[in-house]
């Protein structure tokens, strides 16, 4: 197939512009939407990450830090996104496993289950399908998967800062103590560690404002940036680095399928390896 000899097999990025444009999603999913129209969502209980800062799953304190994971109303999560409620915290349905499938299966006939074209371009389904919503505070710091991405925006846009897996020896990794957000009855944060859970290798580095005296390497990293819009689709490759950023409100699915664990990861695990060993020199 055209679209894994010329973007799959050589593990490059792209933006199709028409792949989701018969979606009834891109007309039809608006925050009154999802809260009236579709009655049997806005009530549902659903899962919430919530942070007092926006990153959820990112280095703070020395910590790698995950997010308190509320389960509320749907409609109450739309009141804070749509400011009808105040809150000096930030929440963002993101739950990655999944969650368009397992707590949103009401909505998948106005998207797709799986994108036929790469899964029989991939001979296979995807392994997990996500629904993203959240407040633009909320941001994704750098990081990579194991998955062959395609992330449709259905409205707002997405920013995406993407580094290639050749970037890796430019790119700290350091090991942090796991630790969720907890909410103090006082509405405060505090971080609980996850005392017996192993530490957890994260990149520390913000690419938007990167301390190049901490992490002088990272000056010669070739970061790309793109705007994904409503009605697009992002290939993303498997173990590119991407940090991503919205606007308020942005609605998204993404499909990931698993990579293919061939020469390309083995290429990788060798600069992996050979990045560790210089840094230990």
């Amino acid at each position: 197939m055209e679209f894994y000899r010329d973007w799959v097999s050589p593990n490059k990025p792209c933006i199709i512009r028409s792949a989701i444009s018969h979606w009834p999603a891109l007309k039809k999913w608006t925050l009154a939407y999802l809260r009236y129209e579709r009655a049997v969502v806005g009530p549902k209980v659903v899962s919430v990450a919530v942070t007092p800062n926006g990153y959820a799953d990112a280095v703070f304190q020395d910590r790698f830090v995950m997010p308190e994971e509320h389960k509320m109303p749907f409609k109450d999560f739309l009141d804070i996104v749509e400011k009808k409620v105040t809150s000096p915290n930030v929440f963002y349905v993101q739950k990655q496993c999944s969650n368009l499938t397992e707590e949103f299966p009401e909505l998948v006939c106005d998207v797709q289950p799986d994108i036929p074209w790469m899964s029989e371009a991939l001979g296979k389904k995807p392994d997990a399908v996500n629904f993203w919503l959240g407040e633009s505070a909320a941001v994704t710091s750098l990081h990579k998967d194991h998955y062959e991405n395609l992330y449709c925006v259905v409205s707002g846009e997405k920013y995406f800062l993407l580094h290639p897996p050749s970037d890796r020896p430019f790119i700290p990794y350091e090991l942090y103590q796991p630790a969720t957000y907890h909410v103090s009855e006082d509405g405060s944060f505090e971080i609980v560690d996850e005392k017996t859970a192993e530490k957890v290798p994260w990149i520390p580095l913000d690419p938007l404002n990167p301390d190049l005296e901490l992490y002088p390497e990272y000056a010669q990293a070739k970061p790309l940036q793109c705007t994904v819009k409503a009605g697009e689709m992002l290939y993303l490759p498997s173990l590119w680095f991407h940090h991503v950023q919205q606007s308020h409100g942005c609605i998204a699915v993404n499909y990931w399928y698993d990579m293919e664990y061939d020469i390309k990861y083995s290429y990788y695990q060798l600069l992996d390896c050979l990045t560790k060993t210089v840094k230990m020199l």
